[in-house]
């Protein structure tokens, strides 16, 4: 039984119209004196674009700034695996866009469970992202005369998204990276790398430094500042296969949750239509192919479940572009969440493709015969270059097959107008908040908004914190941090006295098989109940049987590991609870027993048009629901159609 809160969130919001709100919010805000900033110290987590262009930026103003990051260098970052493009509503292209277009078409891509004020934001400061990038000098695409390149993405009917070939995420934290490390070099930033962080520390309520352990030595170490800003990416492998990197977690933000932060809609979780499928049941990760390649790439299945034929030999009238002959408007550039969905229905209709008979193709021929091997290759030669190293198939060639697979996160702390969460001092950036992107992520916005919070929005309102908190010194021996650090080295000694016979892998796997068959890309309810069952039956049996070799006071990836899953055995009964307790389908989330008579998604905005933020209540219990409801005065709520 879940207990629902009497009272709602607030989410600070300014009033006004929305197009003066984040101007009208920046003049309100209380400002710290150019010689004060360096009286005031500030922690940031994970240095991938939100946290990377956070500490340079708050650096850059005169904070005295410690970054932490659990990689052997901030390069290594997740955001490097970005592929596609960020947007921006520039119109380069001259084609209808507009800041209030993008605004519409992301309230609309993520089904109208966005906070409004926070998405036109973002579209308000795309514009300057690009401009603070080029003059970093990310090599973006360019037209013949020199103009920044322009391509299309999911969603959208204008060509809006700035690219790199198929190594945007890599180009743009490049040049987070060298302006972090310029501010390093100045002194101004402190580079803790290969640090884990372990526990939030949080005096008289408000949050005042973290607790790390060195994943070199194993040593635990507590750092106190006067505000703390999380940037470490999303949860997508709780499902164990997912694109992201081995290393993605929801450790920090899960130890956030259990001291007081709210955690926000986990079940919206996106699912990616074009990844390479699965090849083998000891596969550790999936390899996403971008959405940019639906540019040119047209979708289809054959028409004969059964037709035996070379792919190459399977002619147009044999076979079904099912994308554009279900959304003849968009064609293959619906969103992903539609993408995906369309798919898996071809698939299990029995038209899926390969020896398992999941997957579907996306085929070039046509682009090819169109503009030329050589034009293609020169958007898109690195992602073809990738895939043939994977699948020995040409795609110059033949069809890729493709797949869905868990690729980003929606959900995540939860923070108001101002990025802050519940707990004041906590700030939360990029995919590990909940804020922009509603129930479903429209392509190239997740680098948009991960430089957005970083470069253009927690400069100026952490100001506002550290200007009006009167926050007292805190000195690394205080009751409060020697208490964290004493929490986290318990758990990491009670991770290794369990010495059990099974490995963390094979917990985190058999997780991974609960989570994609019942909190997938389809759920119910009796799944999603038994799912929650499955889930606590298997996090008991690992505290009782996990093997951790090794010790703790040394490099040891087991027990890394460890940590980890153990903190999404406990994060994948949230996302299944919150999954259970939305009785509507709405983008990433799709329940089976909400669907219009032609399939869609079912929206309940009477009921569900709020945000869903749980509270941690203790391990077992049954946390709270807070609710923040959601009001749209500028993209009224419809149908999401995209026919």
């Amino acid at each position: 039984m879940v207990r629902v809160a009497g009272e709602t969130l607030n989410s600070k919001v300014p009033d006004g119209p929305i197009q003066e709100k984040w101007d009208r919010h920046r003049f309100n805000l209380k400002l710290v004196n150019p010689a004060n900033k360096r009286k005031f110290s500030v922690i940031v987590v994970g240095t991938g674009l939100a946290g990377g262009a956070a500490a340079a930026s708050l650096a850059e103003l005169g904070y005295n700034v410690k970054a932490f990051c659990f990689q052997d260098s901030p390069r290594r970052a997740h955001s490097i695996a970005a592929q596609g493009g960020i947007n921006a509503a520039k119109n380069y292209a001259n084609d209808g866009d507009s800041i209030w277009r993008l605004f519409y078409d992301t309230v609309k891509g993520g089904e109208w469970r966005a906070r409004e004020a926070n998405v036109y934001r973002l579209a308000q400061v795309a514009n300057s992202i690009i401009d603070q990038c080029v003059a970093q000098g990310v090599p973006f695409a360019r037209e013949y005369g020199g103009t920044l390149a322009n391509r299309s993405f999911g969603g959208a009917q204008v060509s809006r998204t700035f690219y790199c070939r198929g190594q945007t995420g890599q180009q743009l934290l490049l040049g987070a990276y060298q302006a972090l490390m310029r501010q390093v070099g100045l002194g101004r930033v402190k580079m803790f790398a290969r640090r884990e962080m372990m526990d939030l520390i949080v005096i008289d309520g408000v949050a005042r430094g973290i607790v790390v352990r060195n994943m070199v030595t194993g040593q635990f170490e507590v750092h106190t500042a006067d505000a703390v800003c999380v940037c470490t990416g999303g949860y997508g492998n709780v499902y164990y296969l997912s694109t992201n990197a081995k290393g993605c977690n929801v450790t920090a933000a899960w130890r956030c949750h259990r001291r007081g932060a709210l955690f926000a809609n986990p079940c919206f979780t996106q699912i990616h239509p074009t990844c390479i499928p699965v090849s083998g049941d000891y596969q550790s990760k999936l390899t996403l192919m971008s959405e940019s390649l639906r540019n040119d790439g047209r979708v289809w299945v054959p028409k004969n479940a059964k037709d035996t034929r070379k792919v190459t030999d399977i002619p147009d009238e044999d076979r079904d572009y099912y994308l554009e002959r279900r959304y003849p408007s968009f064609g293959n550039l619906v969103p992903r969440d539609i993408a995906s969905r369309a798919a898996k229905e071809r698939c299990d209709a029995g038209f899926g493709v390969g020896e398992s008979g999941l997957a579907v193709y996306l085929d070039f021929r046509d682009a090819i015969r169109r503009d030329g091997e050589d034009v293609v290759r020169k958007k898109y030669g690195n992602l073809f270059h990738m895939y043939e190293k994977i699948t020995a198939d040409n795609p110059y060639q033949v069809p890729m097959r493709i797949y869905p697979a868990v690729h980003y996160t929606m959900g995540g702390l939860w923070v108001d107008y101002n990025l802050m969460s519940n707990i004041p001092g906590l700030y939360v950036l990029g995919e590990a908040n909940f804020s922009d992107h509603g129930a479903n992520r429209l392509g190239a916005s997740a680098l948009m908004q991960g430089l957005s919070d970083g470069y253009f929005v927690i400069p100026y309102t952490i100001g506002d914190h550290l200007a009006t908190a009167h926050l007292p010194k805190i000195a690394d021996d205080h009751p409060a941090c020697l208490a964290a650090k004493k929490d986290a080295e318990d758990r990491m000694t009670s991770l290794l006295n369990v010495n059990g016979r099974r490995s963390v892998d094979s917990f985190h796997r058999d997780l991974g098989h609960i989570m994609w068959d019942y909190c997938g890309m389809a759920r119910n309810r009796s799944g999603l109940q038994g799912a929650i069952q499955k889930i606590r039956d298997l996090r008991e049996e690992f505290w009782k049987n996990v093997r951790v070799p090794g010790s703790g006071n040394t490099l040891n990836q087991s027990l890394e590991m460890a940590g980890r899953v153990a903190d999404f055995m406990e994060f994948g009964e949230l996302l299944a609870l919150d999954a259970l307790e939305r009785e509507e389908s709405c983008g990433g989330h799709f329940r089976e027993e909400y669907q219009e008579v032609d399939g869609e998604a079912k929206r309940n905005d009477e009921q569900y048009a709020y945000v869903a933020a749980w509270q941690f209540t203790g391990y077992g219990e049954e946390p709270v629901l807070h609710k923040e409801p959601l009001s749209f005065e500028n993209v009224k709520p419809s149908k999401r159609s995209y026919k």
